[in-house]
């Protein structure tokens, strides 16, 4: 499975769960987040204030 930044979370964390600690670094909780299921990657960078590329770049996701 191709990860995006239109990825739910759910999915990111299910096909790495290491990406959680990742996540944690730029400072989303997520992880535990009950919104955070439906939610996908660009918009939780957004809604934490997350340049999308640096995260991406963090997380191994190709643009």
């Amino acid at each position: 499975m191709t990860l995006t930044a239109d990825s739910p979370l759910s999915e990111l964390l299910q096909e790495n769960p290491r990406s959680a600690e990742i996540l944690m670094r730029f400072g989303m909780g997520c992880v535990g987040c009950a919104l955070a299921s439906g939610e996908t990657i660009r918009q939780a960078a957004a809604g934490h204030g997350i340049p999308l590329d640096e995260l991406l770049d963090a997380l191994g996701i190709k643009q």
